[in-house]
This record gives structure tokens, C-alpha cells and sequence, in this order.
């Protein structure tokens, strides 16, 4: 645990009540011990850390305007939530950040009444605030109401839903745009370059001497919001993007500025009906290597904060991010109709050097994950081989459009999903744990699951090779050790095969738990199946099981309910089969972040857990 000695007046501050009390002349010293304690914490833990470090100012400031948790602060994403937490109660629980039954990365709001919505995806805040908002108009209650989203975020087009509905809501709600340039990879699309114009060269500084001349004078409430219109808005544009929506705009300024930031916020908290202040901050503001690369900063592992982050010595194991990502390029070579389609994921997704090779042939659309499946559709209309590279929690929010626009149409587009299972230290927010159970239900779909790296890669060309939609789901991090290969040879459709002979048991087994089950196989003798295909699945091969065996188990990394086992029991209710089927997968609840391992131990997914299931089920 950190020493509080090195932070004597960060220290003194348990709640945001205690921040209000600091005299105003206190608070860039509290920011500096505060940006410290971050460096310093989160170098012990890993988590998010570029984005965290450019909302410290921002942080400090809101807190210390509104009277939080009665004022209600709506944080975007969570990638910026840091320095909220250790403002609110929750500084000795850092080191446990991202931990079993630690600290979460995201706001959570069973965690603090400060956390006022629960987030992890994206461009939520809006919708969210303005719903508080109106609450609290309709219950007669005086509160105030800020939403703080990034400009990748507001590439989303549910942000413009919501800004839309905000604009004519008549009510108060302040919309905080922290600009950084940046979301999780480079900035794309309009929104940003009009940002960019926005705040570049001589216009921004422009902007920034009028925001000191307004503030600088101390003006009353109405010659303010007069003169921040005459100096600002109209030295900008005329009118915004965002007056167009029905707000009042007011920006840009320098958001790690206190004698900005602070009386600027103080002012708009006076103000009625909807705001938006436009806010220009740095990503990994105050660590210069977190400066220089925000994108190798966004979220780290352990590190030393003097020496920053190293390469790896060894290279270790292939992870399925890497496979696909060679698979990706190797088949761009030898397919000229294929593009690749990511939102906002190139650097997570694997797709860094495919976008290097093949930039006419690599969008990254931003987080806009409905436009990237509908988008992957238009090319697929016009016979070109789309390949959607995308987190399976991520494709959730175009579930949409991959049923209506895709499916429906039976459009060959492959989804590469990423992150399949439990991801670890994100927690419920971004375990892939329901791509199996809302792929396999919807007509013309080819779902897949990889047992190893070499799988991967022949499932993906078995994927692009089908005039239908298909999915390859892989897990997160590093694969089995298996070498994948380099050629782009293909599996036949719907067929598993038999990795283990054995008596009595048959472990049906899928992606990433075929290796706990030919572990569990070998301590009970019993068979196990690789299944490779959820959709369409091997009734061949699950009758033969079924008729060579006294029990079946089913065994996936994803929601037990109308999972892989799922398909299992339908076979075997469509033949009449007596032989009984124990499904092992995920419980039917949101699951805690921790050690990828620890929670497969503890949901009885890996070998151990499966030979007490076996065992439990067979003394019965």
C-alpha cells in the first residue's frame, strides 16, 4: 500500500465534501499529489491509465463546483474514472483495483453512491444524465446533472440521439466534452476533424484568450453568458454543431486550467437549460512516456513508473488477437475482395499491420458498432468479402442490425469476435459471455469455436470462404501453443472430431474448453469430443456419442442458458435419445471481475471443476 506521507494533502481528503472545504489557492497543489498517487497506484495494479491521467484537473473541479452525490456526475465509458474514485472514499481500495472482490475499473454503482450509472461501454452518458435530469424536474428536486464524454465517444451515434432529445427537453443538464483527441485508437471521422479544426493553431488560442478575458473580469451571470457568446461562440462559428441541438455552447478552453475550468464550471451551474462546455485536454497529461504514446498507455500491466513500459523480453505464446491479425493480412494477399471493418479496435482487435499493408482496405468507423455491421452489409451487397473484427461484448450493441441487415439478407460477412468468455480484469461490463446464445438462435448464422490457434486461423478461412454470415469466436489472450500455420486451408462445415477415446463419459467440449476437458479426460477416462461447431452442429458425431456413452457433459465458456449445450440437448430431444446431458457453462448471472483463471476455477470450468461435476452427478 502506498505511503500517504508523499501525499499530505491528498490525505485529507475522504469525500468530496472535504475538497469543497480547501481554499481555492490549495487546489492545483491537491491535483499534482493527486496525478502522483495515480502514477504511482496504478503502476502497482495495471488498469486504465492515459485517460485517467488527462481528467484530473477536470475531476477535481467538478467535485469541487457541484455538490456531489446530490449533484449527479455521469462519467462516459469509465476509462476516466480514476481520480472520481479516490476523490469519493475509495483511495486505500486502489490497490485492489481490477482484483477479486477489489475495486472496479468502471463506475459501479453498488460500489459508491457517487457512482450515479454503471458504465463500461460507450457514449451512454447523455441518454443516462438527461433521464436524471428529468427525474429530477418531475420530483421537484434542485439537483444538477453532468455528463462527461469523451470525443471518440460522441462519435457514437446513440450520444446524437440523446443530444437531440436533450436539446428540446427543457431542462438543465451540462454536457462536458472532454476533447483529448483520442478514444481508445486514433480518432476517426468527421466529428473529429471539425473537433480539430475547432481547437488548432491560432483559433484555439484565440478561444483561450477570450475565455481569460470573460472569466478574468469576474462578470455578473448575464453579462457572462453575454460576452462568452460574443467572444467565444462567434469568434469559433457562428453557429455550432452542437447550437444546432439546442445548447448553449460554450468552449473551447484549456481543461487542465483551474482559473479556467473552475469559475467556468461555477458559471455554467447557474445557468438554465441544456449547456455543453467544450473542454481541451491531453491524454496521459503529466507521465511524459503516457504522453508520447497514449495509445501503448491506455491500459498497461505492472510497471515501473520511472523506467515506464518495456517490451517483452520472450515472446510467449501466440494470443488470437495475433492470429487473426497475421490470418487477416495473409488472406487480404490472396483475396482481393477482402476489407476489414473495425470500430474503434484496430490496435485490440490485431489489425495494426493489416491497416499498415492494406489502408485502402482497413475502416476503422470509431465507436459506432451499428454503422460498422450495416456498413459490412453494403460491401457485402456488392460481392466484396467484409470481415468485421470486434469484442463479442461490443457486438452486442449492433445485435440489431447483424439480425435485420445481415442475417435476414443472408450477407457473407464474417465476424471475427474477439474477447469470447470471461476477459478478466474489465470485468461484467466486457466479459463475452452471450455471443454464443444470441449467434446461434438467428437463421443463416456460422458460428464457430476454435479449440487452438491453429483452429482459429482455419475457421476464419472456412468463414470468408461461405456465402453465408458467419463467426469465429476466440478468447481473449494468449492461445494453447499450438503453431498456427501460415496456410489458409479449411475445416468442413459443421463437422467436430474426436481429441480423446474413453468409457462411460463423453465430454463435449467447445473453444476454449477443450483443453480443461482432455485434462479431465485423462483423470476419468473418458471421451472428449472437440466440437468446433455450434452452428450448424455435428448430430452425426453427438449421436454416436450419445449411443456409445452412459453420459453426455457439455462444457463452454458462455451462458449455460441456451448455449452450446443448448444445441446439444435439442439433438438429443430430436432423436429421443435417453442418454442424459449435464451442460457446464457460465451461471445464470453477471460475473465479478478478476483472474481469468480464478473464475473459471471458481464457476468449475477447468479440470477440476468439470471432475466434481462428473463425479457430483454420477453419485446421484
Amino acid at each position: 500500500m502506498l505511503s500517504m506521507t508523499d501525499f499530505p494533502l491528498l490525505s485529507t481528503i475522504n469525500s468530496p465534501a472535504d475538497l469543497r472545504r480547501l481554499e481555492t489557492e490549495d487546489i492545483p497543489r491537491l491535483t499534482e499529489e493527486l496525478r502522483a498517487f495515480l502514477v504511482e497506484s496504478v503502476s502497482r495494479t495495471g488498469g486504465h491509465f492515459s485517460s485517467n491521467l488527462g481528467t484530473v484537473e477536470l475531476t477535481v473541479a467538478l467535485h469541487y463546483v457541484f455538490d456531489t452525490p446530490s449533484d449527479r456526475l455521469v462519467w462516459d465509458v469509465g476509462h476516466q474514472c480514476y481520480a472520481h474514485k479516490i476523490l469519493t472514499g475509495r483511495r486505500e481500495q486502489m490497490a485492489t483495483l481490477r482484483m477479486h472482490n477489489g475495486l472496479s475499473g468502471f463506475p459501479k454503482r453498488s460500489e459508491s453512491e457517487y457512482d450515479t450509472f454503471g458504465v463500461g461501454h460507450s457514449s451512454t452518458s447523455i441518454s443516462a444524465a438527461l433521464g436524471m435530469a428529468l427525474a429530477a424536474k418531475q420530483k421537484g428536486e434542485g439537483r444538477k446533472v453532468v455528463a462527461i464524454i469523451g470525443d471518440g465517444a460522441m462519435s457514437a451515434g446513440m450520444a446524437f440521439e440523446a443530444l437531440n432529445n436533450a436539446g428540446v427537453a427543457d431542462t438543465d443538464l451540462l454536457v462536458v466534452l472532454n476533447d483529448n483527441d483520442m478514444s481508445i485508437s486514433q480518432p476517426v471521422g468527421a466529428l473529429n476533424k471539425y473537433l480539430a479544426r475547432l481547437f488548432s493553431g491560432s483559433t484555439f488560442n484565440a478561444a483561450r484568450r477570450a475565455g481569460e478575458k470573460v472569466l478574468g473580469v469576474a462578470p455578473p451571470l448575464l453579462e457572462f453568458a453575454k460576452r462568452a457568446e460574443e467572444h467565444v461562440k462567434g469568434m469559433l462559428t457562428p453557429g455550432t454543431l452542437f447550437e444546432e441541438f439546442g445548447f448553449n455552447y460554450i468552449g473551447p478552453i484549456d481543461g487542465h486550467d483551474l482559473d479556467s475550468l473552475i469559475p467556468t464550471l461555477q458559471n455554467l451551474r447557474k445557468l438554465k437549460g441544456p449547456q455543453f462546455l467544450h473542454i481541451i485536454t491531453k491524454k496521459g497529461q503529466g507521465y511524459k512516456q503516457a504522453e508520447a504514446d497514449p495509445i501503448l498507455y491506455h491500459g498497461v500491466a505492472k510497471f515501473q513508473p520511472d523506467v515506464g513500459i518495456k517490451a517483452a523480453t520472450s515472446p510467449g505464446k501466440q494470443t488470437y488477437t495475433q492470429v487473426f491479425g497475421d490470418w487477416l493480412c495473409d488472406m487480404a494477399a490472396a483475396e482481393p475482395g477482402l476489407v476489414g471493418i473495425t470500430p474503434a479496435t484496430c490496435e485490440g482487435s490485431g489489425m495494426v499491420r493489416f491497416a499498415e499493408q492494406y489502408p485502402d482496405r482497413y475502416f476503422d468507423v470509431g465507436i459506432a458498432e451499428q454503422h460498422a455491421v450495416t456498413f459490412a452489409a453494403g460491401f457485402a451487397c456488392e460481392g466484396l468479402k467484409p470481415v468485421v473484427a470486434i469484442y463479442s461484448t461490443f457486438l452486442q450493441r449492433g445485435y440489431d442490425q447483424l439480425v435485420h441487415d445481415v442475417a435476414l439478407q443472408n450477407l457473407p460477412v464474417l465476424f471475427a469476435i474477439d474477447r469470447g468468455g470471461l476477459v478478466g480484469a474489465d470485468g461484467p461490463t466486457h466479459h463475452g459471455t452471450f455471443d454464443i446464445s444470441y449467434l446461434t438462435c438467428i437463421p443463416n448464422m456460422v458460428v464457430m469455436t476454435p479449440a487452438d490457434e491453429r483452429e482459429c486461423r482455419q475457421m476464419l478461412s472456412t468463414g470468408i470462404s461461405l456465402n453465408t454470415p458467419s463467426a469465429v469466436r476466440y478468447p481473449r489472450g494468449a492461445g494453447t501453443g499450438i503453431e498456427p500455420g501460415s496456410d489458409l486451408s479449411t475445416l468442413p462445415i459443421g463437422k467436430g472430431e474426436i481429441r480423446r477415446a474413453g468409457q462411460g463419459v463423453a465430454l463435449l467440449a467447445f473453444g476454449s474448453m477443450v483443453t480443461p476437458a482432455l485434462a479431465a479426460g485423462e483423470e476419468m477416462n473418458a471421451t472428449v469430443a472437440n466440437m468446433r461447431f455450434v452452428k450448424p452442429i455435428d448430430r452425426e458425431l453427438i449421436i454416436q456419442l450419445a449411443r456409445e456413452h452412459s453420459l453426455l457433459v457439455s462444457v463452454e465458456e458462455n451462458a449455460v442458458i441456451g448455449g452450446a449445450g443448448a444445441e446439444v440437448a435439442r439433438v438429443l430431444e430430436e432423436i429421443g435419445s435417453a442418454t442424459p446431458l449435464m451442460r457446464l457453462g457460465l451461471p445464470d448471472r453477471f460475473i465479478d471481475h478478476g483472474d481469468h483463471a480464478r473464475l473459471l476455477s471458481e464457476l468449475g470450468l477447468d479440470c477440476e471443476g468439470i471432475l466434481r461435476a462428473v463425479k457430483a452427478r454420477q453419485t446421484t
